[in-house]
């Protein structure tokens, strides 16, 4: 697919452990030649953590874009009504935004550019990261699978002996998703032995 003249929202949530593996496939996109806006939660705004400090994380998401992070609700409402992004995908998507985005809850920023891609009917795509995919956040999951519009990468658990509810995607394949869902297909295998990658 041509990159060129697209315009991809790339929104982070806080699985911290994720962001470095995440970091990579934000420049995929760039290098390709389309325009990345970041969107990030609060947790990943304001949270240090074992695996990074949040202003370093911001510099090199910054640094790797060239754009400005969207950080508020209110810098992400305009979202909508300019029908700027051809593809979003949130990647990590933590149970707690899949929950969230499942229940119609708006209230991060991410939620918010999530709820404008969906208003305009255009592709938005997970890749989860939750360590409660196969228990509580289940039926939000299967919610959002029947959702139009709405596609994952391919995900499978990442842990199955010490976290056998864990499911985390491979990000690897986030470009490959995106061009699927601009075609209004889901990348296959959607389910996948992730512990083996």
């Amino acid at each position: 697919m041509n990159w060129q003249g697209k315009t991809v929202g790339y929104a982070l949530t806080g699985s911290h452990c994720t962001l470095e593996e995440v970091m990579p496939q934000i420049k995929r996109f760039v290098d390709a030649g389309a325009r990345v806006i970041p969107i990030v939660s609060n947790t990943v705004m304001t949270t240090d953590t074992r695996f990074g400090h949040a202003a370093d994380w911001q510099q090199q998401i910054k640094d790797i874009t060239g754009n400005e992070i969207i950080s508020t609700i209110v810098a992400a409402e305009p979202l909508g009504p300019s029908k700027l992004l051809d593809v979003m995908v949130i990647a990590p998507c933590t149970g707690n935004t899949t929950s969230k985005l499942a229940n119609a809850m708006t209230e991060s920023p991410v939620l918010m550019a999530a709820k404008a891609q969906m208003r305009n009917l255009r592709p938005l795509v997970l890749a989860i990261s939750t360590n409660d995919g196969l228990g509580l956040n289940a039926m939000n999951i299967a919610k959002l699978l029947i959702t139009k519009n709405i596609y994952f990468v391919p995900y499978g658990q990442d842990a199955p002996g010490a976290k056998p509810n864990s499911l985390v995607a491979r990000m690897d394949l986030i470009m490959e998703a995106c061009e699927a869902a601009l075609e209004g297909k889901q990348l296959q295998p959607m389910i996948i032995e992730r512990f083996q990658y």
